[in-house]
C-alpha cells in the first residue's frame, strides 16, 4: 500500500512539474552500445584504445630522437652554460628556436614524407602499413647519413642483424638509438669547442684577481660581461646556427 502511496505521489509530482500533454507523447527508444559492434570482442577495441594512447604519448620522444632536434637543443644549451648566464635565454626561448630551426633543416625529409606517404595515404592509393614503410624511408636516409659506422654496427652486432644491402634494410630500431648516441656525440664536440674561448676568459679574469689579490670577488661577476662582450661581437648566434646548419649540410 505505501509503494502504491509512493507511486502516486512522484506521478503527481511529476504531472505538476511537466506541462500538459507531455506523458502523451511517446519517447524515442535509445540504445548506447559500447563497442565497434563488429566481430571483435569489446576488450579488443579497449586496448586498441589504450595502444593508440601509448603511442601518441611517445611519439613526441620517437620523433625527437629522429630528427636534428637533439643536436640543436644540447648545442644551445652549451651555448648558454659556456656564458654562464644562468636562465638566460629561458628554456621556452631555446626549445622554441630548436624546433624551428628542426623544421626547417627537416623540410626536405619531411616533404618526401608527405609526397610519397601522406598524400597517397590520404586519398586511398596505400594502405596504413604501406604508408609506414614508405614514410620510414626518407627517415632512414637522413638518420643514416648522419650515423657514424662505429654506432650502428653496435646495435646491429648485439641484435645479430645481418649486414643489410643498403640503409632501408636497417630496422628502425637499430637505426634509431645508433642515430641519438651519434647525434649526442657530435653535439658535445661542438659543445667543447663553444666552451674554449670563453674559458679561456675565465682563466684570464681569475688569474687576474688573484695577482690583484682580490680572491675574495667571485670571478664570474668579472668575466660575465667580457663574455657577453665577445659574443656580441663576433655576433655569436649567427656563428651558432650557421655551423648547425652547416654540420646538417644545409
Amino acid at each position: 500500500m505505501r509503494n502504491k502511496l509512493l507511486s502516486f505521489i512522484i506521478v503527481a509530482l511529476l504531472s505538476l512539474m511537466l506541462p500538459s500533454g507531455a506523458f502523451a507523447t511517446s519517447l524515442p527508444d535509445v540504445q548506447i552500445n559500447i563497442g565497434d559492434g563488429g566481430g571483435e570482442s569489446p576488450g579488443t577495441s579497449a586496448l586498441s584504445i589504450l595502444l593508440l594512447i601509448t603511442v601518441l604519448s611517445i611519439a613526441p620522444a620517437i620523433l625527437v630522437l629522429m630528427t636534428s632536434f637533439t643536436r640543436i637543443v644540447i648545442v644551445l644549451g652549451f651555448v648558454r652554460t659556456s656564458l654562464g648566464t644562468q636562465q638566460m635565454p629561458p628554456n621556452q626561448v631555446l626549445i622554441g628556436l630548436a624546433m624551428f630551426l628542426t623544421f626547417f633543416i627537416m623540410a626536405p625529409t619531411f616533404g618526401q614524407v608527405n609526397e610519397v606517404a601522406l598524400q597517397p595515404y590520404l586519398k586511398g592509393e596505400i594502405s596504413q602499413t604501406e604508408a609506414f614503410e614508405q614514410a620510414a624511408v626518407p627517415m632512414k636516409k637522413f638518420m643514416f647519413s648522419h650515423t657514424r659506422e662505429k654506432d650502428l654496427l653496435l646495435f646491429m652486432n648485439y641484435t645479430k642483424t645481418e649486414k643489410p644491402a643498403s640503409y632501408e634494410d636497417i630496422p628502425l630500431t637499430v637505426l634509431i638509438p645508433a642515430y641519438a648516441i651519434s647525434e649526442l656525440k657530435t653535439a658535445f664536440q661542438m659543445g667543447f669547442m663553444i666552451f674554449i674561448p670563453f674559458l679561456v676568459i675565465d682563466m684570464i679574469v681569475s688569474s687576474t684577481l688573484m695577482a690583484m689579490g682580490m680572491m675574495m670577488l667571485p670571478p664570474i661577476m668579472i668575466s660575465l660581461p667580457f663574455k657577453l662582450l665577445l659574443f656580441i661581437l663576433v655576433d655569436g648566434w649567427y656563428l651558432i646556427v650557421k655551423s648547425l646548419l652547416l654540420s646538417f649540410n644545409i
